[in-house]
């Protein structure tokens, strides 16, 4: 099973055995390591991965998670 832990004011962090990344076209990422962390700021260097900017820029987050709210579609 993965799971994945949006951290306060930081990466989604990325925790399972059996995960897999692709890009747009379908290519695969090979994994650092295990556990890993996903950018959510936007100005990591090693995209899709988090390098820790987001503590450099004072990234500042708004979700959580609301009891009653719904999902929105991304596209």
């Amino acid at each position: 099973m993965a799971k994945i832990t949006v951290r306060r004011n930081g990466s989604y962090l990325v925790e399972g055995d059996d995960i897999k990344v692709f890009d747009w076209n379908g290519k695969e990422y090979p994994l650092p390591k295990r556990p890993f962390a996903l950018c959510r700021c936007g100005g990591s260097t090693t995209k899709p991965f988090c390098d820790g900017t987001h503590s450099r820029i004072g990234f500042q987050a708004a979700e959580a998670a609301i009891p009653g709210s719904t999902d929105k579609s991304a596209s």
